[in-house]
């Protein structure tokens, strides 16, 4: 027998185990395995469903037309989708979830600032998704909508606490049944609706198109604090461009076909729309049984997608813990009470919220992007530019070690990013100063990004404690 043997014989055993043993610990080759294909499915099957169709909804809802609208969308799409795609390849290359390493720019107790900002996100993110697959649920198995979001949150804990496994296999079958639906969708709304006032209507404005750039760009940036969790167990040694363009691909075809669909919808609705976002989709089924798989479709992508934010935030509540109390590993009793708390927290704020959703969602998915450019902008520079990809695994749970308990440089540049958006912000939560120089259209993130990249390169030319000659793994 091969002195190699027992680690392949462990490494088929965690292949093949259903629930997930590691949390925010560093995955050792051993256990590495998959194609970055299993990106593709995860991120096309994710946005194939109804929050995406009801963002991409709001280019309309908002004042947009159909043709400029869409436009604006794919760019928004490509910008926060090529970002995002960059944050997937720190993944396999450092063998960390996403999170953990800001405690690389932040130190192993600043790291919380973000943390703290990306729970709130998943929280937001998760309620969203509640609200329209509880209204789904409900129309599916004759209950009430308070019912059917109960019930859609029991199912989240289950699927979270099994983890990144099952999460996969999840993504696999829903690009299967959302292909299928939305072909569906798309063949109805052809054949049964006069489309061609809808193409001719267009009213270009600049203010209307970035709006649109806006609601995508948004959306793909958001994955960025978890698209990383799930291709950390790729080799350390895949390639680079493969799983940039299957991460990229995947969500930019998901995410655009479900916001056309939106966009299309909208107009033909018009205020029929708003309110009854699930109601007037599923009313596009020709018959009763059309409209049950439809409300079934629609389930089982909300499912794939809160999924994603239910994992995501019991890693980052694992990391904000963790970072205090100096350890990697969680048991399995920690593990279901973060996720238990945090799809809690989700279900009562959808509970309380639906009557609002869309116009809620809409604001908060937009002012999102204040918080997480910034974020963004220094750990892509960090990781292309700076460290060149390598970490010390061990330092990042000593706060007595490499990155410190504060790293003030990094903390400072962040609020920094954050604060120079604001005058820019055009916003129903903020109203910025400045946005009359742009004739009121909101370019905050485009500025807060760029400024906060050159704003951290030029720190760490003054603090490179961070940069190391080689990686530094565990037992190394």
């Amino acid at each position: 027998m091969s002195a190699e043997s027992p680690a392949a014989d462990y490494a088929g055993a965690e292949k093949q185990r259903l629930s997930e043993t590691r949390s925010i610990d560093y995955i050792p080759p051993s256990e590495r395995h998959g194609h970055p294909f299993s990106q593709f499915t995860l991120w096309f099957g994710g946005n194939l469903q109804i929050t995406a169709i009801v963002t991409g909804a709001l280019a309309v809802v908002l004042g947009g037309d159909v043709v400029w609208s869409i436009i604006g969308l794919l760019v928004g799409q490509v910008v926060g989708a090529a970002i995002m795609s960059l944050h997937a390849i720190q993944g396999p290359r450092l063998g960390l979830p996403q999170m953990i390493t800001s405690r690389m720019q932040f130190g192993v107790y600043g790291a919380v600032i973000p943390l703290v900002l990306v729970c709130i996100m998943y929280v937001g993110f998760s309620a969203s998704g509640t609200v329209l697959a509880g209204q789904a649920l409900a129309k599916l198995i004759n209950t009430s909508n308070a019912s059917g979001m109960i019930l859609f949150s029991a199912i989240i804990v289950v699927i979270a606490v099994l983890g990144y496994r099952v999460i996969h296999k999840l993504g696999k079958v829903a690009s299967v049944i959302g292909v299928l639906a939305f072909v569906y969708l798309f063949i109805t709304l052809l054949s049964t609706h006069d489309l061609s006032a809808v193409w001719q209507n267009q009213h270009f404005t600049v203010a209307n198109f970035l709006l649109a750039v806006s609601l995508s760009s948004s959306w793909q940036i958001a994955f960025c604090p978890y698209v990383s969790d799930y291709s950390r167990y790729l080799p350390a040694n895949v390639s680079a461009k493969k799983l940039f363009s299957c991460v990229f691909f995947g969500t930019v075809l998901g995410t655009q076909a479900s916001m056309t669909l939106g966009v299309i919808v909208a107009a033909i609705a018009g205020k029929a729309f708003s309110g009854n976002e699930v109601g007037y989709i599923v009313s596009l089924g020709s018959s009763a049984t059309m409209a049950m798989v439809i409300y079934f479709a629609i389930c089982f992508g909300k499912i794939t997608f809160t999924t994603l934010n239910a994992y995501g935030s019991f890693m980052s509540l694992t990391t904000i813990v963790s970072g205090f109390r100096q350890k990697t590993a969680l048991s399995r009793g920690g593990r279901i009470l973060f996720v238990v708390l945090m799809v809690t927290i989700s279900c009562v704020i959808a509970l309380i919220s639906e009557p609002a959703f869309l116009k809620s969602f809409t604001h908060f998915l937009l002012f999102l992007l204040a918080f997480f450019v910034p974020w963004s902008a220094i750990s892509l520079t960090d990781f292309y530019l700076i460290t060149k990809g390598k970490v010390d695994v061990p330092a990042l749970s000593q706060p007595n070690g490499r990155y410190g308990r504060w790293n003030w440089a990094g903390i400072i540049v962040y609020f920094c990013g954050v604060l120079v958006q604001l005058p820019f912000i055009d916003n129903p939560l903020h109203h910025g100063s400045l946005t009359w120089i742009f004739a009121g259209n909101d370019v905050s993130w485009i500025i807060g990004w760029i400024v906060t990249a050159l704003l951290w390169l030029a720190a760490r030319k003054v603090d490179r404690r961070g940069t190391l000659s080689h990686s530094v793994y565990p037992n190394q």
